[in-house]
């Protein structure tokens, strides 16, 4: 099959250099790569120049960070979203958002498809090609894995090689790693069994293994204005600044380190550890704050909703109708969820060290075991009485060997 442009998103690594020639070997085709920053620390200038040495007809370098960051990141914060209870959901936010770029671009060049480097075993696949299927459904999606008869490593770097593309890509050896402005993610090699305890001076890149430290407890502040966090420590910063900043703090007391077996959407259970030291301080601050601000029932009720939003992110479906109402029901909660959340971080740990709040639902006055005005203790047997009714009738005709 002949296609005239194909936009690949392109890493520059392996897999992605081997994909440019192979799609113009199989689809007599122009490849255009596109690179989206969400903060990784690559060197976009050498990937940038891989690409276009292994045949790329023209490379986009996309700086999405701060979209990121306030699009993607804060509405799933303020959702509460974790995935099966460990997983803040860093690759799951970030594809979608790649995919968006990918279908701007290949609409800008009037592009026949769109490739990804995704495999077939893993969750990416899902994520970036439902998203293209929602933004631009009528356009061609390639996934080589899926496709092409390499199967490893080696074979990949033999094809470049019979292609006389001379890339100096080493034999891999290190963990399977996925990272951005959120977080880092590792996979692979002994992590794959998962009563291996991971080794945190081998694994961990960014955080501190906490096992090791001996530094004395920081305490952090918080303020954030509508659930959305907007200063740390009194100084006010934008999204961006305010999440490399956490991610420093918290990196340096070895915050935020999640070992987790999950269940893939493809069907299959992977173990991963994950780094998110500036993202496991900012859940935790917007949670006590929450403890404040919120209503028994919305409190209640939102932590539902954050299990089917996590399910929605970690499955791709940022753009499907139902997260997007989800997000609408969200924001009405976090409009009273404004004030300051002071921590205290050492040795791994997060510790709650007080919480303020214009629209606190806390009132001393109310809560005090010292005598108050407000609240009529006598109140209380009726509210039992009529709350407890159905117990009671129930009692009274099932239980008759009690009588």
């Amino acid at each position: 099959m002949k296609l005239n442009k194909v936009v690949l998103a392109y890493s520059g690594g392996l897999d992605t250099s081997v994909i440019i020639p192979w799609l113009k070997e199989n689809f007599d085709c122009e490849v255009i790569a596109v690179v989206v920053d969400v903060g990784q620390e690559d060197d976009f200038e050498a990937i940038k120049e891989r690409a276009y040495k292994t045949g790329a007809s023209k490379v986009y370098i996309e700086d999405a960070k701060e979209e990121f960051v306030n699009e993607y990141i804060f509405p799933t914060l303020k959702a509460g979203a974790i995935y099966e209870g460990k997983y803040l959901l860093g690759t799951s936010m970030a594809r979608p958002l790649i995919a968006k770029k990918l279908v701007n671009i290949a609409k800008k060049e009037n592009a026949d498809a769109i490739a990804h480097g995704a495999t077939g075993k893993g969750n990416d696949q899902v994520r970036f090609e439902v998203t293209i299927k929602a933004l631009m459904p009528q356009i061609k999606i390639i996934a080589p894995w899926r496709m092409w008869n390499l199967k490893s490593r080696e074979d990949e770097l033999n094809y470049l090689g019979q292609k006389g593309i001379d890339i100096p890509f080493k034999k891999e050896e290190s963990y399977s790693m996925d990272g951005n402005i959120w977080h880092l993610s590792h996979e692979g090699l002994d992590l794959e069994d998962p009563w291996n305890m991971p080794d945190f001076d081998k694994v961990l890149k960014i955080t501190k293994n906490p096992l090791s430290l001996s530094d004395s407890p920081e305490t952090v502040e918080i303020e954030f204005e509508k659930g959305i966090p907007v200063k740390v420590n009194g100084q006010k910063m934008n999204g961006v600044e305010l999440l490399k900043t956490l991610n420093k703090i918290g990196a340096n007391h070895g915050i935020g380190i999640a070992d987790i077996v999950e269940n893939r959407l493809v069907g299959m259970k992977s173990r991963g550890v994950y780094e998110t030291p500036g993202g496991t301080i900012l859940y935790y601050a917007h949670r006590e704050l929450e403890y404040l601000c919120l209503d028994r029932a919305t409190l209640h009720f939102k932590d539902m909703v954050a299990i089917r939003f996590a399910e929605l992110v970690y499955d791709g479906l940022w753009f499907s109708p139902l997260r997007e109402a989800l997000s609408a029901f969200v924001d009405k909660t976090q409009e009273v969820v404004n004030g300051t959340v002071k921590l205290v971080l050492y040795r791994g740990n997060i510790y709650s060290a007080g919480s303020k709040s214009p629209n606190s639902l806390y009132i001393k006055d109310l809560a005090t075991f010292e005598e108050d005005q407000m609240y009529n203790q006598k109140d209380a047997e009726g509210f039992i009485n009529l709350f407890g009714l159905p117990l009671k009738v129930f009692g009274m005709v099932n239980r008759k060997e009690d009588k």
